[in-house]
Protein backbone atom coordinates (compact mmCIF):
# COMPACT_ATOMS: atom_id res chain seq x y z
CA UNK A 1 0.00 0.00 0.00
CA UNK A 2 2.75 2.28 1.01
CA UNK A 3 4.53 1.51 -2.56
CA UNK A 4 1.62 2.66 -4.34
CA UNK A 5 0.83 5.99 -2.37
CA UNK A 6 4.70 6.52 -3.30
CA UNK A 7 4.39 6.19 -7.16
CA UNK A 8 0.88 7.89 -6.69
CA UNK A 9 2.82 11.41 -5.11
CA UNK A 10 5.98 11.01 -7.86
CA UNK A 11 3.35 10.73 -10.50
CA UNK A 12 1.37 14.15 -9.14
CA UNK A 13 5.19 15.74 -8.40
CA UNK A 14 5.72 17.58 -11.58
CA UNK A 15 1.62 19.01 -11.64
CA UNK A 16 1.55 19.43 -7.86
CA UNK A 17 4.90 19.69 -6.02
CA UNK A 18 5.32 18.93 -2.56
CA UNK A 19 4.19 21.92 -0.31
CA UNK A 20 5.47 22.86 3.50
CA UNK A 21 3.39 25.14 6.21
CA UNK A 22 5.50 26.42 8.65
CA UNK A 23 4.31 27.25 11.96
CA UNK A 24 6.46 29.44 14.13
CA UNK A 25 5.67 29.69 18.16
CA UNK A 26 7.70 30.94 21.09
CA UNK A 27 9.31 27.64 21.42
CA UNK A 28 10.35 26.68 17.86
CA UNK A 29 9.51 26.47 14.67
CA UNK A 30 7.38 23.68 12.86
CA UNK A 31 5.84 22.68 9.51
CA UNK A 32 3.54 20.28 8.14
CA UNK A 33 4.26 18.62 4.45
CA UNK A 34 1.41 18.35 2.03
CA UNK A 35 2.00 15.66 -0.13
CA UNK A 36 1.08 15.36 -3.81
CA UNK A 37 -1.77 13.19 -3.09
CA UNK A 38 -3.22 15.06 -0.21
CA UNK A 39 -3.25 18.48 -2.69
CA UNK A 40 -4.89 16.34 -5.32
CA UNK A 41 -7.77 15.48 -2.22
CA UNK A 42 -8.50 18.55 -1.36
CA UNK A 43 -8.56 19.80 -5.08
CA UNK A 44 -10.71 17.54 -5.88
CA UNK A 45 -12.90 17.78 -3.33
CA UNK A 46 -13.14 21.33 -3.57
CA UNK A 47 -14.01 20.66 -7.36
CA UNK A 48 -16.66 18.24 -5.97
CA UNK A 49 -18.66 20.73 -3.44
CA UNK A 50 -18.50 23.47 -6.18
CA UNK A 51 -19.82 21.33 -8.64
CA UNK A 52 -22.37 19.93 -6.66
CA UNK A 53 -23.67 23.73 -5.55
CA UNK A 54 -23.86 24.79 -9.06
CA UNK A 55 -26.20 21.57 -10.10
CA UNK A 56 -28.49 22.04 -6.91
CA UNK A 57 -28.94 26.03 -7.64
CA UNK A 58 -29.66 25.24 -11.44
CA UNK A 59 -31.89 22.48 -10.06
CA UNK A 60 -33.95 24.99 -7.61
CA UNK A 61 -33.74 27.90 -10.29
CA UNK A 62 -34.94 25.80 -13.15
CA UNK A 63 -37.92 24.07 -10.86
CA UNK A 64 -38.84 27.77 -9.78
CA UNK A 65 -39.46 29.05 -13.24
CA UNK A 66 -40.81 25.62 -14.21
CA UNK A 67 -43.23 26.02 -11.37
CA UNK A 68 -44.09 29.94 -12.21
CA UNK A 69 -44.60 29.00 -15.88
CA UNK A 70 -47.06 26.05 -15.38
CA UNK A 71 -48.78 28.26 -12.88
CA UNK A 72 -49.47 30.82 -15.70
CA UNK A 73 -50.01 28.25 -18.13
CA UNK A 74 -52.98 27.25 -15.96
CA UNK A 75 -54.40 31.06 -15.23
CA UNK A 76 -54.54 31.37 -19.22
CA UNK A 77 -56.03 28.07 -20.03
CA UNK A 78 -58.53 28.58 -17.47
CA UNK A 79 -58.90 32.49 -18.48
CA UNK A 80 -59.70 31.07 -22.29
CA UNK A 81 -62.10 28.18 -21.09
CA UNK A 82 -64.29 30.62 -19.35
CA UNK A 83 -63.82 33.19 -21.99
CA UNK A 84 -64.98 30.25 -23.84
CA UNK A 85 -68.16 28.90 -22.01
CA UNK A 86 -69.32 32.58 -21.95
CA UNK A 87 -69.18 32.56 -25.44
CA UNK A 88 -70.79 28.96 -25.56
CA UNK A 89 -73.71 30.65 -23.50
CA UNK A 90 -74.25 33.78 -25.51
CA UNK A 91 -74.63 31.39 -28.66
CA UNK A 92 -76.83 29.28 -26.97
CA UNK A 93 -79.13 31.93 -26.20
CA UNK A 94 -79.11 33.14 -29.96
CA UNK A 95 -80.36 29.94 -30.63
CA UNK A 96 -82.38 29.44 -28.08
CA UNK A 97 -84.15 32.58 -29.12
CA UNK A 98 -84.03 31.19 -32.89
CA UNK A 99 -85.34 28.44 -32.33
CA UNK A 100 -88.44 29.72 -30.38
CA UNK A 101 -88.85 31.95 -33.34
CA UNK A 102 -88.89 28.97 -35.57
CA UNK A 103 -91.16 27.23 -33.50
CA UNK A 104 -93.59 29.68 -33.14
CA UNK A 105 -93.83 30.91 -37.05
CA UNK A 106 -94.51 26.86 -37.81
CA UNK A 107 -97.30 26.67 -35.43
CA UNK A 108 -98.84 30.32 -37.04
CA UNK A 109 -98.00 28.48 -40.51
CA UNK A 110 -99.76 24.94 -39.47
CA UNK A 111 -103.08 27.15 -37.85
CA UNK A 112 -103.20 28.73 -41.64
CA UNK A 113 -103.04 25.57 -43.08
CA UNK A 114 -105.52 24.23 -40.61
CA UNK A 115 -107.58 26.94 -41.93
CA UNK A 116 -106.94 27.00 -45.35
CA UNK A 117 -107.99 22.86 -44.91
CA UNK A 118 -111.62 24.30 -43.51
CA UNK A 119 -112.21 26.74 -45.96
CA UNK A 120 -111.02 24.27 -48.50
CA UNK A 121 -113.56 21.23 -47.04
CA UNK A 122 -116.09 23.73 -47.04
CA UNK A 123 -115.73 24.59 -50.76
CA UNK A 124 -115.57 21.37 -51.47
CA UNK A 125 -118.61 20.63 -49.56
CA UNK A 126 -120.23 23.62 -51.27
CA UNK A 127 -119.26 22.34 -54.61
CA UNK A 128 -120.65 19.03 -53.92
CA UNK A 129 -123.73 20.87 -53.37
CA UNK A 130 -123.47 23.00 -56.67
CA UNK A 131 -123.19 19.58 -58.45
CA UNK A 132 -125.98 18.13 -57.44
CA UNK A 133 -128.31 21.18 -57.56
CA UNK A 134 -126.78 21.92 -61.43
CA UNK A 135 -127.54 17.76 -61.90
CA UNK A 136 -131.10 18.73 -60.60
CA UNK A 137 -131.21 22.07 -62.80
CA UNK A 138 -129.77 20.03 -65.84
CA UNK A 139 -132.56 16.90 -65.48
CA UNK A 140 -135.35 19.81 -65.30
CA UNK A 141 -133.86 21.58 -68.08
CA UNK A 142 -134.38 18.60 -70.27
CA UNK A 143 -137.25 18.26 -69.27
CA UNK A 144 -138.31 21.53 -69.85
CA UNK A 145 -136.16 20.96 -73.46
CA UNK A 146 -138.54 17.84 -74.10
CA UNK A 147 -141.91 19.64 -72.69
CA UNK A 148 -140.73 23.24 -75.09
CA UNK A 149 -140.23 20.72 -78.47
CA UNK A 150 -143.32 19.11 -77.61
CA UNK A 151 -145.26 22.77 -77.03
CA UNK A 152 -143.33 23.64 -80.61
CA UNK A 153 -144.67 20.96 -82.36
CA UNK A 154 -148.21 21.00 -81.07
CA UNK A 155 -147.62 25.37 -81.90
CA UNK A 156 -146.55 23.92 -86.25
CA UNK A 157 -149.89 21.54 -85.98
CA UNK A 158 -152.55 23.83 -84.22
CA UNK A 159 -152.62 26.65 -85.25
CA UNK A 160 -155.81 27.72 -83.44
CA UNK A 161 -156.70 30.25 -81.20
CA UNK A 162 -156.93 28.24 -78.40
CA UNK A 163 -154.11 26.78 -78.59
CA UNK A 164 -151.98 30.10 -79.03
CA UNK A 165 -152.52 30.98 -75.44
CA UNK A 166 -151.50 28.23 -74.14
CA UNK A 167 -148.57 28.64 -76.03
CA UNK A 168 -148.00 31.81 -74.98
CA UNK A 169 -148.04 30.77 -71.42
CA UNK A 170 -145.41 28.09 -72.30
CA UNK A 171 -143.01 30.12 -73.44
CA UNK A 172 -143.25 32.87 -70.99
CA UNK A 173 -142.08 29.76 -68.40
CA UNK A 174 -139.89 28.55 -70.88
CA UNK A 175 -138.53 32.13 -70.75
CA UNK A 176 -138.11 32.12 -66.58
CA UNK A 177 -136.39 28.85 -66.68
CA UNK A 178 -133.78 29.85 -69.13
CA UNK A 179 -133.01 32.83 -66.94
CA UNK A 180 -132.89 30.93 -64.13
CA UNK A 181 -130.74 28.12 -66.06
CA UNK A 182 -128.39 31.19 -67.03
CA UNK A 183 -128.07 32.29 -63.32
CA UNK A 184 -126.93 28.64 -62.34
CA UNK A 185 -124.56 28.15 -65.16
CA UNK A 186 -123.01 31.50 -63.78
CA UNK A 187 -122.80 30.31 -60.11
CA UNK A 188 -121.53 27.11 -60.78
CA UNK A 189 -118.15 28.81 -63.37
CA UNK A 190 -117.82 31.09 -60.11
CA UNK A 191 -117.68 28.31 -57.86
CA UNK A 192 -115.44 26.35 -59.93
CA UNK A 193 -112.77 29.43 -60.13
CA UNK A 194 -113.13 29.91 -56.27
CA UNK A 195 -112.47 26.29 -56.09
CA UNK A 196 -109.29 26.86 -57.77
CA UNK A 197 -108.17 29.27 -56.64
CA UNK A 198 -108.67 27.77 -52.39
CA UNK A 199 -106.87 24.95 -54.30
CA UNK A 200 -103.56 26.63 -55.43
CA UNK A 201 -103.80 28.64 -51.97
CA UNK A 202 -103.78 25.36 -50.10
CA UNK A 203 -100.69 23.81 -52.26
CA UNK A 204 -98.61 26.88 -51.65
CA UNK A 205 -99.62 26.63 -47.99
CA UNK A 206 -98.85 22.94 -47.95
CA UNK A 207 -95.43 23.65 -49.63
CA UNK A 208 -94.46 26.75 -47.35
CA UNK A 209 -95.21 24.10 -44.44
CA UNK A 210 -92.96 21.33 -45.34
CA UNK A 211 -90.35 24.28 -45.73
CA UNK A 212 -90.75 25.61 -42.35
CA UNK A 213 -90.73 21.76 -41.11
CA UNK A 214 -87.63 21.34 -42.91
CA UNK A 215 -86.08 24.97 -41.65
CA UNK A 216 -86.99 23.19 -37.77
CA UNK A 217 -85.52 20.25 -38.44
CA UNK A 218 -82.06 21.89 -39.36
CA UNK A 219 -82.36 24.05 -36.77
CA UNK A 220 -82.94 21.34 -34.16
CA UNK A 221 -79.82 19.63 -35.49
CA UNK A 222 -77.92 22.58 -34.69
CA UNK A 223 -78.95 23.33 -31.74
CA UNK A 224 -78.29 19.17 -30.56
CA UNK A 225 -74.80 20.23 -31.76
CA UNK A 226 -74.22 23.37 -29.55
CA UNK A 227 -76.14 22.00 -26.31
CA UNK A 228 -73.70 18.87 -27.16
CA UNK A 229 -70.42 21.42 -27.08
CA UNK A 230 -71.93 23.12 -24.17
CA UNK A 231 -72.26 19.94 -22.18
CA UNK A 232 -69.05 18.49 -22.85
CA UNK A 233 -67.74 21.85 -21.86
CA UNK A 234 -69.66 21.80 -18.56
CA UNK A 235 -68.61 18.07 -18.12
CA UNK A 236 -64.60 19.13 -18.53
CA UNK A 237 -65.32 21.90 -16.05
CA UNK A 238 -67.17 19.81 -13.70
CA UNK A 239 -65.07 17.04 -13.32
CA UNK A 240 -61.61 17.96 -12.03
CA UNK A 241 -63.63 20.42 -9.27
CA UNK A 242 -65.13 17.49 -7.67
CA UNK A 243 -62.62 15.24 -8.25
CA UNK A 244 -60.32 18.39 -6.62
CA UNK A 245 -62.85 18.19 -3.33
CA UNK A 246 -62.95 14.07 -3.33
CA UNK A 247 -59.09 13.98 -3.35
CA UNK A 248 -59.17 16.26 -0.22
CA UNK A 249 -61.26 14.16 1.36
CA UNK A 250 -64.58 16.39 1.33
CA UNK A 251 -67.75 14.64 0.31
CA UNK A 252 -68.75 17.27 -2.89
CA UNK A 253 -72.26 16.56 -2.57
CA UNK A 254 -72.41 17.66 1.17
CA UNK A 255 -70.25 20.67 0.49
CA UNK A 256 -72.97 21.94 -1.92
CA UNK A 257 -75.59 21.83 -0.11
CA UNK A 258 -73.95 23.74 2.82
CA UNK A 259 -72.56 26.38 0.41
CA UNK A 260 -76.58 26.44 -1.37
CA UNK A 261 -78.22 26.76 2.52
CA UNK A 262 -75.95 29.82 3.07
CA UNK A 263 -75.25 31.46 -0.41
CA UNK A 264 -77.64 32.79 -2.98
CA UNK A 265 -75.31 31.21 -5.75
CA UNK A 266 -77.89 30.86 -8.72
CA UNK A 267 -78.00 34.06 -10.66
CA UNK A 268 -80.68 35.06 -13.05
CA UNK A 269 -78.48 33.91 -16.07
CA UNK A 270 -78.47 30.49 -14.37
CA UNK A 271 -82.19 30.70 -14.19
CA UNK A 272 -84.72 28.02 -16.27
CA UNK A 273 -85.64 29.62 -19.60
CA UNK A 274 -89.21 27.48 -19.81
CA UNK A 275 -91.10 25.38 -17.34
CA UNK A 276 -93.74 22.96 -19.36
CA UNK A 277 -97.29 23.39 -18.54
CA UNK A 278 -97.82 20.40 -16.83
CA UNK A 279 -94.81 21.07 -14.64
CA UNK A 280 -91.92 18.80 -15.94
CA UNK A 281 -90.06 19.08 -19.17
CA UNK A 282 -88.53 16.04 -21.54
CA UNK A 283 -85.01 15.82 -20.61
CA UNK A 284 -84.14 15.49 -24.55
CA UNK A 285 -85.96 18.70 -25.58
CA UNK A 286 -84.36 22.16 -26.19
CA UNK A 287 -85.42 23.08 -23.16
CA UNK A 288 -84.37 20.42 -21.09
CA UNK A 289 -80.91 20.49 -22.25
CA UNK A 290 -80.66 24.03 -21.58
CA UNK A 291 -81.99 23.74 -18.14
CA UNK A 292 -79.41 20.65 -17.04
CA UNK A 293 -76.92 23.12 -18.73
CA UNK A 294 -77.58 25.50 -16.53
CA UNK A 295 -78.15 23.67 -13.57
CA UNK A 296 -74.61 22.29 -14.39
CA UNK A 297 -73.33 25.61 -14.69
CA UNK A 298 -75.08 26.59 -11.32
CA UNK A 299 -73.03 23.27 -9.76
CA UNK A 300 -69.75 24.99 -11.19
CA UNK A 301 -70.62 28.30 -9.54
CA UNK A 302 -71.49 26.90 -6.32
CA UNK A 303 -67.66 24.86 -6.74
CA UNK A 304 -66.52 28.16 -7.22
CA UNK A 305 -68.19 29.62 -4.17
CA UNK A 306 -66.51 26.21 -1.87
CA UNK A 307 -63.33 26.23 -3.47
CA UNK A 308 -62.96 30.16 -2.35
CA UNK A 309 -63.33 29.14 1.00
CA UNK A 310 -61.16 25.90 1.37
CA UNK A 311 -57.40 25.97 1.82
CA UNK A 312 -56.11 24.51 -1.37
CA UNK A 313 -53.54 26.93 -2.60
CA UNK A 314 -49.78 27.22 -1.38
CA UNK A 315 -49.21 29.51 1.75
CA UNK A 316 -46.02 31.06 -0.03
CA UNK A 317 -45.01 31.74 -3.26
CA UNK A 318 -41.68 32.70 -3.64
CA UNK A 319 -39.18 29.94 -4.12
CA UNK A 320 -38.90 28.24 -0.98
CA UNK A 321 -37.54 24.54 -0.04
CA UNK A 322 -39.70 21.66 1.90
CA UNK A 323 -38.46 20.91 5.14
CA UNK A 324 -40.27 18.53 6.76
CA UNK A 325 -43.66 16.55 5.91
CA UNK A 326 -46.27 15.84 7.94
CA UNK A 327 -46.26 13.19 10.74
CA UNK A 328 -44.27 11.15 13.17
CA UNK A 329 -40.34 12.46 12.46
CA UNK A 330 -37.45 13.44 14.57
CA UNK A 331 -37.83 16.44 16.65
CA UNK A 332 -34.66 18.55 15.91
CA UNK A 333 -34.35 19.94 19.17
CA UNK A 334 -35.24 16.61 21.44
CA UNK A 335 -33.95 14.19 19.12
CA UNK A 336 -36.94 12.40 20.31
CA UNK A 337 -39.76 10.99 17.62
CA UNK A 338 -42.57 13.63 17.79
CA UNK A 339 -46.16 13.95 15.62
CA UNK A 340 -45.89 17.18 13.26
CA UNK A 341 -48.86 18.39 13.07
CA UNK A 342 -48.24 20.53 9.79
CA UNK A 343 -45.61 20.82 6.98
CA UNK A 344 -42.64 23.28 6.90
CA UNK A 345 -41.06 25.78 4.05
CA UNK A 346 -37.72 27.31 4.43
CA UNK A 347 -37.06 30.06 2.70
CA UNK A 348 -35.50 33.84 3.53
CA UNK A 349 -36.54 36.13 6.38
CA UNK A 350 -40.01 37.97 5.60
CA UNK A 351 -41.04 36.06 2.68
CA UNK A 352 -44.44 36.89 2.51
CA UNK A 353 -47.28 34.41 4.12
CA UNK A 354 -50.55 34.17 2.24
CA UNK A 355 -54.00 32.98 2.98
CA UNK A 356 -54.35 29.69 0.89
CA UNK A 357 -58.49 30.62 1.05
CA UNK A 358 -61.12 32.75 2.37
CA UNK A 359 -62.11 32.95 5.99
CA UNK A 360 -61.92 35.32 9.07
CA UNK A 361 -58.89 35.54 11.23
CA UNK A 362 -59.72 34.18 14.68
CA UNK A 363 -55.98 34.44 16.31
CA UNK A 364 -53.42 36.81 15.40
CA UNK A 365 -50.66 36.84 17.80
CA UNK A 366 -47.73 35.02 19.90
CA UNK A 367 -49.23 31.68 21.35
CA UNK A 368 -45.99 29.11 22.83
CA UNK A 369 -44.42 27.09 20.35
CA UNK A 370 -46.13 28.61 17.46
CA UNK A 371 -44.23 31.68 17.88
CA UNK A 372 -46.32 34.50 16.31
CA UNK A 373 -49.40 32.34 14.99
CA UNK A 374 -52.56 33.68 12.67
CA UNK A 375 -55.50 31.20 12.42
CA UNK A 376 -57.59 31.74 9.68
CA UNK A 377 -61.49 30.03 10.34
CA UNK A 378 -62.65 28.70 7.08
CA UNK A 379 -66.20 27.26 6.10
CA UNK A 380 -66.65 23.65 6.21
CA UNK A 381 -65.52 23.56 10.15
CA UNK A 382 -61.86 23.78 8.53
CA UNK A 383 -59.13 26.06 10.13
CA UNK A 384 -55.50 27.01 9.21
CA UNK A 385 -52.35 27.44 11.26
CA UNK A 386 -49.27 29.58 9.66
CA UNK A 387 -46.59 29.72 12.82
CA UNK A 388 -43.33 31.31 13.04
CA UNK A 389 -44.01 34.40 11.35
CA UNK A 390 -41.30 37.51 11.81
CA UNK A 391 -44.06 39.86 11.70
CA UNK A 392 -48.28 39.97 11.43
CA UNK A 393 -50.15 41.52 8.84
CA UNK A 394 -53.38 40.89 9.76
CA UNK A 395 -55.40 41.53 12.87
CA UNK A 396 -58.70 39.20 14.59
CA UNK A 397 -62.06 39.58 13.00
CA UNK A 398 -60.46 40.49 9.89
CA UNK A 399 -61.65 39.00 6.51
CA UNK A 400 -59.49 37.70 4.03
CA UNK A 401 -59.59 35.94 0.79
CA UNK A 402 -57.28 33.92 -1.08
CA UNK A 403 -53.79 35.30 -2.11
CA UNK A 404 -54.23 38.11 0.90
CA UNK A 405 -51.36 38.47 2.92
CA UNK A 406 -50.81 37.49 6.56
CA UNK A 407 -47.12 38.10 7.81
CA UNK A 408 -43.69 37.33 6.69
CA UNK A 409 -41.56 34.04 7.16
CA UNK A 410 -39.50 34.31 10.87
CA UNK A 411 -38.16 32.37 13.54
CA UNK A 412 -39.76 32.85 16.40
CA UNK A 413 -41.11 30.16 18.98
CA UNK A 414 -40.22 26.92 19.27
CA UNK A 415 -37.93 27.31 15.50
CA UNK A 416 -34.51 26.42 14.63
CA UNK A 417 -34.19 28.06 11.81
CA UNK A 418 -36.61 30.93 9.15
CA UNK A 419 -39.18 28.84 7.72
CA UNK A 420 -43.16 28.54 7.99
CA UNK A 421 -44.69 25.94 9.66
CA UNK A 422 -48.13 25.64 8.08
CA UNK A 423 -51.66 23.65 9.26
CA UNK A 424 -54.76 22.43 8.48
CA UNK A 425 -57.21 21.15 11.10
CA UNK A 426 -61.03 20.35 9.91
CA UNK A 427 -62.86 19.69 12.95
CA UNK A 428 -60.19 20.25 15.24
CA UNK A 429 -57.99 17.44 14.11
CA UNK A 430 -54.99 17.94 12.05
CA UNK A 431 -54.59 16.48 8.57
CA UNK A 432 -51.97 16.57 5.69
CA UNK A 433 -52.54 19.77 4.31
CA UNK A 434 -50.61 17.96 1.17
CA UNK A 435 -53.55 16.29 0.61
CA UNK A 436 -55.55 19.73 -0.10
CA UNK A 437 -52.57 21.38 -2.37
CA UNK A 438 -52.23 18.53 -4.48
CA UNK A 439 -56.09 17.90 -4.97
CA UNK A 440 -55.37 21.32 -6.80
CA UNK A 441 -52.36 21.46 -8.68
CA UNK A 442 -53.75 20.87 -11.81
CA UNK A 443 -57.02 22.66 -10.85
CA UNK A 444 -55.79 26.34 -9.43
Amino acid sequence: MRQHVDRLNAALDRHLPEKRLFLRSDEGTRFLRMRPVAQAGILAGTLAFLAWALIATSIVAFNALGAESAREQIARERQLFETRLVELAAERDRRATEAQEAHNRYAEAMDRVATMQAMLLASERQRAELESGIETVQRTLRTRTRERDAARTQLTEYQRDDVNADLRAASLRLAEFEQTLDFLMTALADTAQERETVAVVAENAHMQAQHLALEYRLLQDRNHRIFSQLEEAVDQAMTPLARMFTDAGLPPERLLQQVRSGYQTRTAALMPISISTSGTLDPGSDEGRANSVLTALEEINTFRIAAQRTPFAMPVRASVRFTSGFGNRRDPRSGGRRMHNGVDWAGPQGTPILATGGGRVTFAGRQGGYGNLVIVQHDFGIETYYAHLHRIDVNVGQRVSRGDRLGGMGTTGRSTGVHLHYEIRVGGRPINPMSYIRAAQNVF
